[in-house]
């Protein structure tokens, strides 16, 4: 079963429609791959618990930065010892927030879990993009799975099988239960639709 950390979220509204004009007055992606009369269901980030770390190393980081200079200017030191101190001290925080802090957000922000109603897509990467797509009309069953922190913080993980490939789970997605029921319904219409075309 292959492992996806990816994102969603619960976009509130009865139609597609809605939920497409809503979305499209905000972001113009993921509207610039959709096919003609495609229209967004759901379109998220992975659940906001995946920042929380970086938020507090961003935090303490800079605390101990400003403390350590701040120590550093009342020592009696040359100017330019000073000047040395500080411009190392900056550096160390730039690479310490860069790495453990900046990637972090930007890796969550080009994460997009987007249900449309006609597939599940899932874009992911800041240099390197990969994805995949999942017609409706091919999934199978879908499945969702959250344990104790997950239901606190109303996350969980999205099981999709479709009838060409393993199992896909998608991690920290919010409101995970919702997003389920959302899918099979979107599911279901199409079987319908298909099954009894217009």
């Amino acid at each position: 079963m292959a492992t996806i950390r990816g994102g969603g979220g619960w976009l509130p509204g009865n139609g597609a429609d809605v939920a497409a004009d809503e979305y499209s007055a905000a972001v113009g992606y993921p509207e610039n791959v959709l096919a003609k009369d495609e229209h967004v269901v759901l379109h998220r980030h992975p659940h906001w618990g995946r920042l929380v770390v970086p938020a507090l190393i961003l935090i303490v980081a800079t605390a101990a930065a400003a403390f350590l200079a701040g120590y550093v200017n009342t020592l009696a030191w040359e100017p330019t010892a000073k000047n040395i101190v500080f411009l190392v001290i900056g550096a160390v925080w730039l690479v310490l927030v860069g790495w453990l802090a900046v990637w972090p957000f930007l890796n969550w922000w080009t994460t997009h879990f987007v249900i449309t109603d006609r597939r599940v897509m899932y874009r992911h990467g800041l240099i390197t993009r990969s994805g995949i797509d999942i017609p409706l009309a091919r999934i199978n069953s879908v499945e969702f799975r959250h344990g104790l922190l997950d239901r606190i913080l109303r996350t969980g993980t999205l099981i999709i099988e479709s009838a060409s490939q393993d199992p896909l789970e998608f991690q920290d997605i919010p409101q995970v239960e919702r997003v389920h029921s959302l899918l099979y319904h979107e599911v279901f219409d199409t079987l319908g639709s298909e099954e009894h075309p217009s």
